[in-house]
């Protein structure tokens, strides 16, 4: 309990006080999000609602986190890699909102600042690791256990700016990766519990817990957006988890939606470029599944079974 409930509990009730006064702070002085012009158009009238949310979650998960390992003796270098993951790419995030608040404008950090940012974060990561003694092995399918600093870093540095950028895309609709992040994260808090790693499982529960009491505002129709601050930080903390539980790999399954909507885009573009054609509707595929005429809340739950099944899978049949 002392490693889950209390952790848990501590982020649920620092995020769901601190949220209102949040969300009414970004209402007096009008700072509201801007919607994309090459959006649906649908989406204009949330043009507006506050955002960085997740501003609020990311610091009651790291306050939480902190506290309760300090008291149960587990505020280790694991620890301390998964809140610099957290942070980092939460700090990024958090500039980005800014710029496009400050300036009323769409456009944030540029996309070799943000790049940049997670890079530098990532290798901070690997520096902290290696004083760790973390194992720089990375197994690879079809080819078994490779032990070499270069292709782990390599790897690393991957990881965590792929799904740093891949939950980022994926918070299109209301609840949407909030929804997937707290099946993620509670996925890993349970491979955290088998293997008795602590300060995993303290991170990972005190993370559900700011993310529980965030949906409640969250959910369709959103009174606030969690911004770039709350998906950098959510799938940069994701990826670090996942190397630290020694399992990479899984995130692939784990975060399968994720992994989808980062694809949708890829294809998409590679499509266009080549033969001027689009293969969806609109991308993230979210959008286009909105094209189709499904609701944001069917889009959501169909979206949320597929983030269950994938974790299902995994815990089944792989891990």
């Amino acid at each position: 309990m002392q490693y889950s409930l209390i952790p848990f509990t501590s982020s649920f009730v620092l995020a769901v006080i601190t949220l209102p006064l949040f969300i009414g702070f970004m209402v007096m002085h009008h700072e509201g999000q801007q919607i994309r012009d090459e959006g649906p158009k649908w989406h204009e009238k949330k043009s507006g609602t506050p955002t960085m949310g997740g501003v609020v979650f990311v610091l009651s998960s790291i306050i939480s986190s902190l506290w309760v390992a300090l008291w149960q003796h587990n505020l280790n270098k694991s620890l301390w890699v998964l809140i610099i993951a957290f942070f980092g790419y939460g700090i990024i995030g958090f500039l980005d909102d800014g710029l496009k608040l400050y300036f009323k404008r769409n456009l944030g950090l540029r996309a070799w600042q943000k790049l940049l940012g997670q890079i530098i974060i990532a290798a901070l990561i690997i520096i902290i690791a290696v004083s760790d003694n973390f194992p720089f092995e990375l197994y690879i399918p079809f080819v078994g256990m490779v032990k070499s600093a270069v292709i782990f870093t390599i790897f690393v540095l991957f990881w965590l700016v792929g799904f740093s950028n891949a939950v980022n895309l994926s918070d299109g609709l209301d609840g949407l990766a909030t929804g997937l992040s707290i099946i993620a994260y509670g996925t890993y808090a349970y491979m955290a519990y088998e293997q008795k790693a602590w300060a995993i499982l303290i991170f990972t529960c005190s993370v559900i817990g700011g993310l529980v009491a965030f949906i409640i505002y969250n959910h369709k129709p959103a009174k606030i957006f969690m911004g770039d601050a709350g998906s950098l930080a959510l799938g940069g903390g994701l990826a670090a988890v996942s190397i630290y539980l020694h399992h990479p790999w899984s995130l692939l399954l784990i975060g399968i939606v994720f992994v989808g909507e980062t694809l949708s885009v890829i294809m998409q573009v590679i499509s266009f470029q080549t033969t001027g054609k689009r293969i969806f509707k609109m991308t993230p595929i979210h959008h286009h599944f909105e094209m189709l005429g499904w609701s944001e809340w069917k889009v959501d739950i169909v979206f949320w079974i597929v983030g269950l099944i994938g974790s299902a899978i995994y815990l089944i049949f792989i891990y």
